[in-house]
């Protein structure tokens, strides 16, 4: 009898050993905790997935509740013995700019008889996740504000499953033409030749459909001087670039799920999935996509031969009935890469991080692409064991040391050119 009980802790063990492995490539650092990251997220979904299944909750909003209360657990435990990133000195207040909610950071040194740097911020999360609020963007962003002497203002924008697009785009833009309003930045000291638009994933991707627009609004007197996009997701054409078929299963952003965070975002039926991975959405039958679009993704063409490799380009013949019919789909708000090249060179300079092994890794390579061939000066910073959302893996339990390198890489870039 007592070989039962070994038994069932031996099969227990067997089965979350395989359920927490996941094949890292050997370029990324610390492939354990990685691992082990993963298995709580996949965790997570599939339980959120289940409640939704049952009929308790939307899974987006069940897996929003189970990272905040994560976040609020590690807070109780650990930020009075670490400081979890706080700094002290910075004061933080949450208003609202053009009625949407933000989260205002000011650095100590305060604004007087000097003017500062300002930087508004769009968090990542697939349109679906994440908040100006809370967990790693909170540490970010108060630790940007202090180091760098900036107001930052981080944008509460509304989510999914409560709203598609344009919504979210348009709460960012509401609040960046109110941040760039005289009055605002007279109020908190800002110096108006020295603002940037920032943001990572989803986040950069806002940031840069908003430059894009502040960049050709010819109303306002004051634009963003640069912009900052950490990992930015940037088209929705193409699901077959090298490296979204390099890193299809790499953690943590799996090829499907930016494929289903595309489809929410969009307010497309979640079954189109398989019809997007395999591009038959924007195939040769498409009547709205023409050469000159084509060409703005084409990564035969904007990619260095180091990240082409061996793949082949997937352009399909015909596409499946009703998949070609998704609104925002070529809206360059929603995909900023598609911006004409009299768009791109208006916009500000910029930054663009990369991770070797991400699937959005050939989006921001091919716009930083696109704005050099339009006369913006562009600078890359790509790093090689880097993986999609390391740059908010910054304390612990989850700390990585490609996290914190891309941070403080991000900071430099602002102190030198803003």
């Amino acid at each position: 009898m007592k070989l039962i009980p070994a038994l069932l802790a031996i099969s227990l063990t067997v089965l979350v050993a395989y359920f927490v492995y996941t094949p890292i490539p050997d370029g990324i650092q610390e492939p354990w905790r990685l691992m082990m990251l993963d298995a709580g997220f996949r965790a997570t979904v599939r339980l959120a997935k289940l409640k939704s299944w049952l009929g308790i909750n939307h899974d987006i909003l069940s897996i929003r509740q189970a990272i905040q209360d994560f976040e609020n657990l590690m807070k109780l435990m650990f930020s009075s013995e670490s400081g979890g990133g706080v700094k002290p000195g910075v004061k933080v207040s949450d208003v609202a700019f053009g009625g949407v909610p933000v989260r205002v950071y000011e650095p100590p040194a305060g604004g007087e008889g000097y003017l500062r740097r300002g930087l508004m911020y769009f968090h990542g999360g697939g349109w679906a996740l994440g908040s100006a609020k809370h967990g790693s963007y909170d540490v970010i962003n108060r630790m940007l504000s202090d180091e760098l002497n900036t107001v930052v203002v981080s944008v509460e924008y509304r989510l999914y499953p409560e709203v598609n697009f344009p919504v979210p785009y348009l709460d960012c833009l509401a609040a960046a033409k109110h941040f760039l309003s005289p009055e605002v930045l007279s109020r908190y000291a800002i110096d108006p030749e020295r603002l940037a638009v920032a943001g990572d994933s989803a986040g950069g991707n806002l940031a840069a459909a908003v430059a894009q627009e502040i960049s050709t609004d010819d109303t306002l007197s004051v634009r963003f001087s640069v912009q900052a996009l950490i990992y930015p997701v940037l088209q929705a054409l193409d699901f077959n670039t090298p490296s979204y078929l390099q890193n299809a299963n790499v953690p943590i952003l799996y090829r499907p799920a930016m494929v289903s965070f595309w489809l929410q975002y969009l307010g497309a039926d979640l079954s189109l999935q398989p019809q997007f991975l395999a591009n038959n959405h924007s195939s040769l039958q498409h009547p709205n996509i023409g050469q000159e679009l084509r060409a703005r993704v084409d990564w035969t063409i904007l990619l260095p031969q180091k990240h082409q490799k061996n793949y082949q380009r997937l352009v399909t013949e015909k596409g499946s009935e009703g998949v070609q019919d998704i609104p925002g789909l070529l809206d360059v708000r929603a995909a900023p890469l598609l911006a004409a090249p009299e768009v791109l060179a208006k916009c500000p300079r910029a930054y663009v991080l990369t991770c070797e092994y991400d699937v959005l890794r050939d989006d921001g390579l091919m716009y930083a692409r696109r704005l050099r061939d339009a006369g913006v000066a562009v600078t890359t910073d790509h790093y090689e064991d880097g993986f999609h959302g390391c740059f908010t893996f910054l304390t612990w339990p989850f700390e990585f040391e490609v996290g914190k390198r891309s941070f403080r890489g991000y900071l430099n870039w602002l102190k030198d050119n803003l």
